[in-house]
């Protein structure tokens, strides 16, 4: 059974990422934890007997999100919720070390008003330092019964072959075409050369696990445009990608590519960090 990690702050964006974990609570048994942070607020404060109140509102709203949509989990799948106080990619990242967590969920815009938009704006640190994979969803984003089609992009690094792990699982999971994009970003033979090795490593891999896919291969002038234009052109479920990050124990932001990823990707994206671990469980 997988572990899910999902943040909520009630808004539009962190109940798409709920229901984006419930979806695949369908097709991997997983129990999935929704992790709420609230700011800290000093005992002495004039606002203690508030903050009670707001305790226990919040209960309240949880409660109804579990009557809601535990109903539309498998038998084995169990939901369930915690509330903490913190900072908020401190407090989901620290959760996820402590509870083996095999995913993270997190929306990518949140509200003001009721909600600050607190999950939204963090976003992007908690791809950061998340010790795993991160799923980053859209507010505006619809989830489908399931992933049909998985973006992988490849380029000419050892490391982007570090996902395929995670790729190879969910396509398995749900039965997805994983999509080969072959990332020329230089006419240079010798960095060419490259990507077609990676490529070819990435395909032997998937006919061993039988595994449906398609390749393809551009030379590419923004990285970031290309794949969202495939993606839209094929109807392309899941983007899988790797973070440029070199070191996450310092909170190193996200690289450029992932960052514009994560923020205007028009479907799921799933961040991999380098040094992430799968685990077959």
């Amino acid at each position: 059974m997988k572990n899910f990690l999902v943040g909520i702050d009630f808004s539009k964006g962190s109940i798409k990422a709920l229901e984006y974990a419930l979806m695949l609570s369908n097709y991997i048994d997983s129990r999935i934890v929704m992790l709420y942070v609230d700011k800290p607020i000093p005992t002495e404060s004039i606002y203690a007997n508030v903050t009670a109140n707001y305790r226990t509102e919040l209960h309240k709203r949880f409660e109804q999100l579990m009557n809601e949509f535990q109903p539309k989990l498998k038998d084995i799948s169990r939901l369930e919720y915690k509330i903490t106080t913190g900072k908020v990619y401190e407090e989901l990242a620290n959760y996820a070390k402590k509870n083996d967590i095999d995913y993270v969920f997190a929306g990518t815009h949140g509200i003001s008003g009721y909600e600050e938009m607190w999950i939204g704006s963090n976003a992007n640190r908690i791809v950061s330092i998340s010790p795993c994979p991160v799923f980053t969803i859209s507010q505006t984003y619809e989830v489908h019964d399931r992933i049909r089609s998985i973006l992988l992009p490849i380029d000419s690094t050892v490391e982007t072959t570090d996902k395929l792990p995670w790729a190879i699982e969910i396509a398995k999971y749900s039965n997805a075409e994983i999509h080969i994009f072959g990332a020329y970003i230089t006419e240079l033979s010798t960095i060419k050369n490259k990507v077609d090795k990676n490529v070819v490593m990435i395909k032997n891999e998937l006919e061993k696990e039988n595994i449906k896919f398609k390749s393809f291969k551009k030379s590419i002038t923004n990285y970031t445009s290309d794949l969202i234009s495939y993606i839209e052109d094929n109807n392309i479920d899941l983007a899988i990608i790797m973070t440029e990050q070199e070191n996450r124990s310092r909170n190193v932001l996200l690289g450029q590519f992932a960052m514009q990823m994560i923020n205007h990707c028009p479907v799921p994206v799933l961040s991999v960090h380098q040094d992430d671990k799968f685990s077959s469980k």
